[in-house]
């Protein structure tokens, strides 16, 4: 069986890829990448840019399953478009069975929502695909961890109200999805790839004051006044629109799922923030 890739010069492409070589040394995978000279060697690279349909036809030749990760775009309505046009590249390539990498949470969204990049990918996928999967992430507990050391000047991590999110490491969302990938049975199938514990904006505080030694308070702010820190701080207008979404979805409850699904599908059980926090300090 012979396996693509898409998104594999990134960093939850590149875990995907070492998880797949963990497990299936009997399957062939394709890394493919907008930038190829990036990936590394031992296995064949092909270059595929979800904005150049004609790479995409190449890239996904052949191939019997297919990894979909969205790109990082972030300007409004670009990455649902993106998607749509890998599907419908990837079914006309004859690749069998799609595996989308999905945002918990997802329901129905427009522009300029973030959701909307999640809600157009799964609903076309559902649609036109002949077998496919749905991956639905929840927050990475390394994004936070990056606002985390981004707030330990001034000792406040920021929220826009009462949120509750299941932290989930990087490494675990690739390796579940390595296993639903290599594995049989997935087909139609929507996982909710989540930590094994939801936590609060102050239980998030209170973890990283003990683990990192520096006194960290969560305070809620208003959507105006994180807005304009992010411009203070000079953040693009896209990039702090995105994150003012996040918050807001942080509180609508969106990532404030708890499932097994991580250890049903990868094997293990998964990393809690804490010890993901450690690691990173270490």
């Amino acid at each position: 069986m012979k396996i693509g890739i898409s998104g594999a010069s990134g960093k939850l492409g590149a875990t995907i890829i070492a998880e797949l070589s963990a497990r299936t040394g009997h399957h062939q995978l394709v890394a493919i990448s907008r930038s190829p000279e990036k990936l590394g060697k031992g296995m064949e690279n092909r270059k595929g840019d979800y904005d150049q349909p004609d790479t995409l036809r190449d890239a996904y030749a052949g191939l019997d399953r297919l990894v979909l990760i969205p790109s990082a775009d972030l300007r409004p309505g670009v990455r649902g478009a993106q998607l749509k046009t890998a599907i419908d590249v990837a079914v006309g390539a004859g690749v069998q069975h799609i595996f989308l990498l999905s945002a918990a949470g997802t329901r129905e969204a427009s522009t300029p929502a973030i959701g909307e990049t999640y809600w157009t990918g799964e609903q076309h996928l559902i649609r036109v695909a002949p077998r496919w999967t749905i991956l639905r992430m929840n927050y990475y507990s390394q994004s936070m961890i990056d606002e985390i050391m981004m707030s330990l000047v001034q000792g406040v991590l920021a929220g826009i109200g009462e949120d509750c999110v299941a932290y989930v490491s990087r490494n675990d969302v690739a390796a579940a999805t390595a296993g639903a990938v290599a594995g049989e049975g997935h087909a139609g199938a929507i996982y909710n790839l989540t930590g094994p514990e939801a936590l609060t904006g102050r239980d998030v505080a209170a973890i990283a004051s003990d683990t990192l030694g520096k006194a960290i308070v969560f305070s809620s702010i208003t959507e105006e006044q994180l807005r304009s820190g992010l411009s203070h701080a000079g953040l693009p207008d896209v990039v702090a629109d995105a994150i003012v979404d996040i918050k807001k979805t942080f509180v609508e409850g969106h990532f404030d799922v708890l499932t097994h699904d991580v250890e049903r599908l990868s094997g293990r059980a998964p990393a809690f923030f804490r010890d993901v926090l450690t690691a990173t300090k270490s």
